[in-house]
């Protein structure tokens, strides 16, 4: 990325993050949106560190384009933790388009006429492609989620059959379970 844009996101870069950082937060239930805002020890709240950390590498990302495997290594903290709460796919991956409203606010607060409409484009479609790139990534956890599910179930189940005498031993199939 270049030109106004680009500087205009070295800039405004901390208040964006924290924009962003908010509005990703308030997508979960008030009362964790608000330990998440408040709560600074990084122990006592790594979703809220970990989600501001990758946020700042995303906005890193936008600036001085990276690869598609930095980009996931940055958005996979997120989206799975997002995954693993049962975040429906749009809200799990959704928290990135939250960037567009937040940089044409900064935009309009700033008073910044600078900026081209196609540097505007270009960002917009860097951030579709980081929602796609977000979807993949949410599909990945929650197939990785449902194969442990299964593999679960599966344990408890030749356990249950093993206590009551209906398996003798280790079979080839249970070796692959674990």
């Amino acid at each position: 990325m270049s030109g106004h844009v680009k500087n205009f996101l070295e800039k405004r870069k901390t208040v964006i993050i924290k924009k962003w950082f908010d509005c990703v937060v308030d997508t979960y239930p008030p009362e964790t949106a608000s330990f998440l805002k408040k709560e600074k020890d990084p122990f006592n709240n790594p979703v809220g560190k970990t989600t501001v950390q990758c946020l700042e590498a995303i906005i890193d990302h936008l600036l001085d384009k990276r690869s598609e495997q930095d980009m996931i290594s940055h958005l996979d903290p997120i989206i799975r933790i997002r995954s693993v709460q049962d975040f429906p796919p749009s809200k799990a991956a959704g928290f990135v388009l939250f960037l567009k409203k937040i940089i044409r606010e900064e935009l309009n607060n700033q008073k910044s006429k600078d900026v081209e409409i196609n540097e505007l484009s270009a960002l917009d479609s860097k951030i579709d492609e980081l929602v796609l790139i977000a979807f993949d990534v949410y599909a990945k956890c929650r197939e990785t989620f449902y194969q442990i599910k299964a593999n679960e179930a599966k344990n408890r189940f030749y356990k249950a059959f093993e206590r009551a005498g209906l398996v003798t031993g280790l079979t080839e199939e249970k070796q692959d379970l674990s």
